[in-house]
């Protein structure tokens, strides 16, 4: 069709604390309606244990409920705008957070939804920001290396523990009546689809390449998942777990299933619409920015995720640190690659909710803190931060690396230090471009997007500055649900590709933010510091010296204030 016609498509995204459902016009990406619901289980929707910080769990039927609640909320809604008729739906796409996989039984239903393991943390879904798993991780990567197979060349060549297989191992070790009670494991992005469409037998569900291509190995270069000896050298039971995964995947402008009558019922929906493969947040995050070759999009939240695509006709290889290289995992024909930051928005959110003075904390303190922040000028705190406070996932990919915060003195304020973590946020996605580049992927635009990006001017300018190169900003403040609309778009037969319903369904704003060319010198000082604490405390290959940073920072300092 590849002219939208009078059609919808619906889009649910969920996210660390809530899921949407988007309801768009498929002729130009018009958002009609949403709806919005707060998962209610633990803190902020996050399962949490006082007796490990790097554990965080979620509660799988927070996300029945949260698809129900929230897409009726968006239906009932939507009726009351000129030209939306339920009928008038082709399509749904789901995108969720990953690696959040959860362990199931022979039916596919979540082992947490049962008596018996409702309050088993292990039993839930392993949340993507759980680092529970970093010995296991480290030991993957390690046992890899040691056998040269080549399952770390398509992801950085390190193993993290926000991915599938250490979270997976991690749960053998620490819960093996869960592990031994679990049939299968299957990610949320799978799940999701799975369970609105009535499909969940883990041995047919539609499993998205995103998922098991980022995180869990997979790749037809080596037939698939890690083989089972491999697995069988980590743990014996990891191999027989294999033959109950899959053999296949599949990406996302390719139908799950469709629209179950119970789903439907609940939801105001007619029965049947068909509903895409499910992929990650950050993925659906792109396609809804309009990402093509040379552009790369920021999904700044809670954490960074930078995503670029490259044609498949253009041969990639390794990229060291970088998350994953897949085919077909954000544009289907060509290489999604993932990069990005273990903490952004949860840095500031630490230090509005820690160490914030009573003076800044009257209403919003971010905004607050910007506003002050914004008023100094670069290098006049003298101060340099690390943004490694939750870990660093590219380029190092280091879960046990922790924040620094240098050049502070007993004059130093609080304005001051929240400029100097915005800058070490930005000088980690400098880094991360910097790798990009050196390894042939060329970036010639950076497109923003998520709530931080539309409400922190301060700090898109900052970016701008760093980075050296404008700070462009999606029109649409739900790209991750519109991403996930657009392959509803195209699964209901309105477009042939997703790179045609982008270019009707996408678009950035107008404003941006330039860089200052006086504050971008300077920056370029700092950054060479940055990058000196960088390999100092994240490389074993350092030989450096760290003489020379504080009183550089004191060089630096002196003559912004001049």
């Amino acid at each position: 069709m590849d002219s939208g016609g009078n059609f919808f498509a619906i889009g649910v995204d969920f996210g660390t604390n809530s899921v949407r459902s988007l309801i768009v016009d498929t002729a130009e990406g018009r958002e009609v309606s949403s709806g919005v619901f707060n998962y209610e289980s633990g803190e902020n929707g996050v399962l949490l244990d006082s007796r490990d910080a790097n554990l965080a769990r979620q509660n799988p039927a927070d996300y029945i409920k949260g698809f129900i609640v929230s897409l009726g909320a968006a239906v009932r809604q939507a009726k009351g705008k000129s030209g939306f008729d339920p009928w008038k739906v082709i399509g749904i796409g789901i995108d969720t957070t990953g690696s959040t996989p959860l362990p199931v039984n022979k039916a596919g239903i979540p082992l947490a939804l049962h008596r018996e393991f409702k309050d088993e943390l292990s039993a839930q879904a392993w949340l993507w920001k759980d680092h529970a798993s970093y010995e296991e991780a480290a030991q993957i990567t390690a046992l890899a290396k040691k056998t040269r197979e080549p399952y770390l060349a398509k992801c950085g060549g390190t193993y993290s523990s926000e991915w599938f297989w250490s979270k997976v191992l991690h749960c053998r070790r620490t819960s093996p009546k869960v592990f031994k009670a679990a049939y299968s494991w299957v990610e949320a992005a799978d799940f999701i689809p799975g369970f609105i469409t009535g499909n969940l037998n883990p041995l047919k569900l539609k499993r998205g390449i995103c998922a098991a291509g980022h995180k869990a190995m997979y790749n037809d270069d080596w037939g698939g998942l890690p083989s089972k000896k491999f697995l069988a050298r980590l743990d014996p039971q990891l191999a027989g777990l294999r033959d109950r995964l899959y053999q296949s995947t599949a990406p996302s402008n390719q139908v799950a299933g469709y629209l179950s009558r119970s789903m439907a019922r609940y939801t105001g929906l007619p029965e049947g619409i068909p509903v895409a493969v499910g992929a990650f947040d950050a993925h659906m995050g792109a396609v809804g920015a309009g990402i093509k070759p040379g552009t790369l999009v920021k999904i700044i939240g809670t954490s960074t995720c930078d995503m670029m695509v490259s044609p498949q006709s253009k041969k990639l290889g390794v990229i060291p640190g970088i998350c994953g290289i897949v085919p077909g995992s954000i544009i289907p024909g060509m290489y999604g690659i993932e990069a990005g930051q273990s903490a952004v928005g949860d840095i500031f959110a630490w230090f509005t909710g820690s160490l914030c003075p009573q003076d800044f904390c009257h209403g919003d303190a971010h905004q607050n803190l910007s506003v002050a922040a914004a008023k100094l000028k670069p290098g006049q705190s003298g101060l340099l931060a690390l943004d490694w406070n939750n870990g660093n996932r590219t380029v190092l990919v280091d879960p046990l690396l922790t924040g620094l915060l240098i050049g502070q003195t007993l004059q130093t304020t609080a304005p001051e230090i929240y400029r100097a973590l915005v800058e070490a946020t930005a000088f980690g996605a400098l880094t991360i471009i910097r790798r990009f580049e050196e390894y042939g992927v060329k970036v010639n635009e950076v497109v923003n997007c998520g709530g931080i990006a539309e409400k922190n001017p301060f700090l898109m300018q900052t970016y701008a500055d760093v980075l050296g190169r404008p700070m462009k900003l999606s029109a649409s403040a739900q790209t991750c649900a519109l991403g996930a609309a657009i392959f509803g778009a195209v699964v209901g037969g309105a477009y042939k590709s997703a790179e045609s319903a982008q270019r009707k369904m996408t678009r950035v704003k107008k404003e941006y933010f330039r860089p200052n060319p006086s504050a971008a010198g300077v920056y370029t000082g700092i950054y060479k510091l940055y990058r000196e604490l960088h390999d100092a405390f994240g490389t074993p290959e350092y030989k450096g010296g760290l003489f020379r940073v504080m009183k550089d920072l004191i060089r630096l300092r002196e003559a912004a204030r001049k």
